[in-house]
C-alpha cells in the first residue's frame, strides 16, 4: 500500500503546476472580467447567452437560460464575487423561478418575460448545484432553502415511476415530454455532491445511492464500462468521451460511496481506458464528441467542455497533465478568450463564447495540480 502512494504521489508531483497557473490566470485575468462587464446585461441583471471572441460584443440576445444563469452564479461564487454572485442569484428566482406550478422555467425573452416554460431536470439539477456552492460561501439561508426546496421537488416530479427521473416535462408537471437520459442525471449527481458538502445532509447521500444504482442499471455499456448517452438498448445510442470523463471525476473524485456500492467505479476504470484509447485524437489530443458502442468516431467535433473534462480526469488519475495543458492552451484557448469547438480537421466551428463555458473552465482548473 505504500509503494502504490507514493507511486501516486510521484505522478503528481510529475504535473505541471506552472501550466495550471497560467491557465488560471487566463481565467482571472482575461475570462472573468468578459462576464462581469460586456457579457452582463446590468439593466437586467443576467449575463448574455454569448459574446464575440475579439471585442466580447454581446450576440443579440433571443433568450436567458436558467442553466445559464446558475452557472454564472457557480462561478462568481467559487471565485469569491460575492457581490456579484448575488445579483445573479436574486435574478435567478426573479425571472426563473414558477412561483404557480413551483420549479424553474427553461427560459425567459430578451425582456426577462418567461419563454419556454417546460420543466427540465437538466437546469434544476444546476439550479441545486449553483445555490449549493453560492449557499456554501455565503452563508445564504435563501439559498440553502432553495436547493432544499428544488431537489424535494425533483424526487416528487420528475419521478418516472422507479428511480430513473424524466428528462423533461410540461409547465405544470403533468405530461413527460423527454424520458430519462444520460447527461441531466450526470449534473444531478453533481448537484447533489455540492448539496451533500454544503449541507451535511445525509438526505444526499441517500438520493446520490438511488441515482447512481438507477444509473447503473439503464446506461451502463457492459463491455466498455461507458455511461452511455440513452438507456442501452435503445436505438441510436452514443458514447461520449468527454461525459466519461466527467463521470470519473465524479464519482473517484468524490470518493463518495454511492458510486462504488452501485458498481460503477470498476466501469469508469474502464470506461476512462475506452474513451482515451478511442476517443481522444492522438496527434492533438482533442477530445471526439462522440463514439459509437465500438469505439467508431461518430461526430468528431471537438468543443471546448470535453477537453477540460479530460483535463479533470487526468489530474484525479493522479497522470503528469502538463502536456495535455499545453496542447489544450494552444488550440483552445487565445488572448481574449477561447475556441469554444474546432472540427474534426482542427477548424474553429464555433468561435462565439457562450456564458456557459466558463463553468467547465473553472471546475477543471479547479482539480489540476496547485
Amino acid at each position: 500500500m505504500q509503494d502504490q502512494q507514493s507511486n501516486a504521489s510521484s505522478r503528481m508531483q510529475s504535473t505541471s503546476p506552472e501550466s495550471a497557473a497560467q491557465l488560471r490566470a487566463h481565467y482571472t485575468n482575461i475570462v472573468l472580467p468578459v462576464w462581469r462587464g460586456p457579457g452582463f446585461n446590468a439593466a437586467l441583471g443576467l449575463a448574455y447567452e454569448a459574446v464575440a471572441p475579439g471585442d466580447h460584443a454581446p450576440l443579440p440576445p433571443k433568450r436567458y437560460r436558467a442553466m445559464a444563469c446558475a452557472r454564472q452564479l457557480f462561478v462568481f461564487s467559487a471565485a469569491g464575487d460575492l457581490a456579484h454572485a448575488a445579483t445573479l442569484f436574486e435574478s435567478l428566482r426573479h425571472y426563473f423561478h414558477d412561483k404557480r406550478n413551483g420549479g424553474w422555467f427553461y427560459s425567459v425573452d430578451a425582456s426577462g418575460a418567461p419563454l419556454e416554460r417546460q420543466k427540465d431536470l437538466y437546469t434544476h439539477a444546476f439550479v441545486v448545484f449553483a445555490c449549493a456552492h453560492y449557499a456554501k460561501k455565503s452563508g445564504s439561508a435563501d439559498a440553502l432553502a432553495l436547493l432544499d426546496e428544488t431537489s424535494r421537488l425533483i424526487e416528487a416530479r420528475f419521478s418516472s415511476h422507479g428511480d430513473l427521473l424524466n428528462a423533461v416535462l410540461a409547465e405544470d408537471f403533468g405530461a413527460t415530454i423527454e424520458t430519462p437520459l444520460q447527461n441531466p442525471l450526470m449534473h444531478l449527481a453533481e448537484a447533489w455532491l455540492a448539496a451533500r458538502d454544503a449541507t451535511g445532509d445525509a438526505a444526499y447521500d441517500r438520493r446520490l445511492g438511488l441515482l447512481a444504482r438507477s444509473v447503473a442499471d439503464a446506461f451502463v455499456h457492459a463491455p466498455s464500462g461507458s455511461i452511455a448517452e440513452l438507456p442501452m438498448g435503445t436505438a441510436g445510442n452514443r458514447l461520449e468521451p468527454g461525459h466519461q470523463f466527467e463521470w470519473y471525476f465524479l464519482a473517484l473524485g468524490s470518493g463518495h460511496p454511492a458510486f462504488e456500492a452501485a458498481g460503477l467505479n470498476e466501469g469508469l476504470v474502464r470506461a476512462f481506458d475506452f474513451a482515451q484509447q478511442r476517443g481522444v485524437d492522438k496527434e492533438t489530443g482533442g477530445v471526439y464528441a462522440a463514439i459509437d458502442e465500438a469505439g467508431h468516431v461518430i461526430d468528431g467535433t471537438q468543443r471546448i467542455w470535453a477537453q477540460t473534462e479530460y483535463l479533470r480526469a487526468l489530474a484525479t488519475r493522479g497522470e503528469a497533465v502538463g502536456a495535455q495543458i499545453e496542447r489544450f492552451r494552444a488550440r483552445f484557448l487565445h488572448e481574449t478568450g477561447w475556441v469554444e469547438c474546432r472540427s474534426a480537421q482542427g477548424e474553429i466551428s464555433r468561435a462565439e463564447m457562450p456564458s456557459t463555458t466558463p463553468y467547465h473552465l473553472a471546475t477543471s482548473y479547479a482539480a489540476l495540480p496547485v
